[in-house]
């Protein structure tokens, strides 16, 4: 039987970023419910958390899944939750695209804060603004490369 260690820290938004999860009883509900829901699907959710317009969650790969799945089963099943629950005033939808990166062992207890601490986080910088910093980044880096 194979032995992997594969973590990936996903990011994904609201359906154009509107701040659906106003509440944090609301984002506390919707984080458990996708815990619950990757239980069910053999997916392992390390860490989730996120802000009004969006989720971070750090995932251990097994075996046999791929991060498009995983993905797929995740998001796919917390919307439709949201709005059988009715626990928005409008269709909850989330953007299509999302953002995941590998964790090295080393990097795990940094991304575990960052993602614990989303609110306090986000207090003081707007996803957006961190968004076009990691772009900016990203682009500086990749025209290096």
């Amino acid at each position: 039987m194979p032995y992997t260690k594969v973590y990936i820290h996903f990011v994904w938004t609201t359906k154009n970023r509107i701040p659906f999860l106003e509440t944090s009883q609301m984002r506390k509900s919707l984080w458990d419910h996708i815990k619950q829901n990757a239980v069910k699907k053999g997916i392992y959710v390390d860490r989730i958390n996120g802000y009004r317009e969006h989720c971070h969650c750090l995932i251990s790969l097994g075996v046999d899944q791929c991060m498009s799945n995983v993905m797929r089963l995740l998001k796919g099943e917390s919307s439709h939750w949201m709005n059988k629950h009715q626990l928005c005033k409008h269709k909850f939808e989330w953007q299509d695209e999302y953002y995941g990166i590998s964790v090295s062992q080393s990097g795990l207890d940094n991304v575990r804060a960052y993602i614990e601490n989303q609110e306090k986080h986000h207090a003081k910088k707007t996803f957006q603004k961190e968004f076009d910093e990691f772009v900016t980044l990203y682009d500086f880096v990749s025209s290096k490369g």
